[in-house]
């Protein structure tokens, strides 16, 4: 079990694959599974637990497990996959939109509630993903230059919010992260607009999207949001202090072991 610090622009599917073949190699098993226990989205970093050999039989009960996040909001603006994967497509006044009136709605989004999931996310709708509707929709939207509701084809789901903190509010977007320029997924350029964001820390139960929440936010606020920037912090009883970067993996998986006895470093 490997809690990996995800790479920014990196999907989960990208990790798994390139640790499967490092582990296969190490291993000298063609059929070893590798899995994960709860997908990230390509823009959010932190933990993403790998499962590797018997451990893949603990997946499905470390997704169960409470999640938390640092999510950073950005107000005045939405974007269709309510993340930075897709470009602005609205802006919105800012009238009302503050920290303090962020910090007194928050509340209100504590306990169980239901949630209409991003449109562009993984989730199987008539054993469908999502993602590929989506890409139907906004084409055929934009052809016939209309928008649509993503409500029209997601039901919502029950999840819990167990706490949100706001952390800070900056006046323009902060981006957190470094971008190594190694990732295959495009982010979209906000860097001529005035978005204030707020750092939220946000604990929550499976099958919550944090891009949903988001979303949700901005419109408390009578405004648009977005998920500017997400970091996982827990997981499956692993705090992101206790992740080893995609790097320490590979290195380690690198490293052919002797006949018999167990691998170095971070997988013995």
């Amino acid at each position: 079990m490997l809690p990996v610090d995800k790479p920014y622009r990196w999907t989960s599917a990208d990790v798994i694959r390139k640790i499967k073949y490092a582990a296969i190699r190490h291993f000298g098993k063609k059929n070893l599974k590798v899995g994960h226990a709860g997908t990230l989205d390509p823009l959010a970093t932190g933990i993403l637990l790998v499962c590797i050999g018997p451990a893949t039989r603990r997946a499905e009960e470390l997704q169960r497990s409470p999640k938390e996040y640092i999510a950073g909001v950005s107000f005045g603006a939405t974007t269709p996959s309510y993340d930075l994967e897709k470009e602005i497509d609205c802006e919105y006044p800012l009238d009302g939109v503050s920290g303090e009136a962020l910090r007194a709605v928050l509340p209100g989004f504590v306990g169980e509630q239901d949630q209409i999931a991003p449109l562009f996310s993984a989730k199987s709708v008539d054993g469908v993903r999502a993602y590929e509707t989506a890409r139907r929709l906004l084409k055929e939207a934009r052809r016939e230059g209309r928008s649509f509701d993503p409500g029209d084809v997601l039901q919502s789901s029950r999840i819990t919010v167990y706490d949100l903190e706001l952390l800070s509010w900056h006046d323009t977007l902060v981006q957190p992260f470094h971008d190594d320029g190694r990732g295959r997924i495009r982010v979209a350029s906000v860097e001529d607009r005035r978005l204030p964001t707020a750092m939220i820390r946000v604990a929550c139960s499976k099958g919550t999207y944090i891009r949903a929440l988001a979303r949700d936010l901005g419109e408390a606020l009578g405004s648009g949001a977005f998920l500017s920037s997400l970091r996982r912090t827990k997981n499956g009883g692993f705090g992101i202090e206790d992740a080893v970067s995609l790097e320490e993996v590979l290195s380690a998986l690198s490293a052919r072991p002797a006949a018999g006895s167990p691998p170095a470093g971070i997988l013995a």
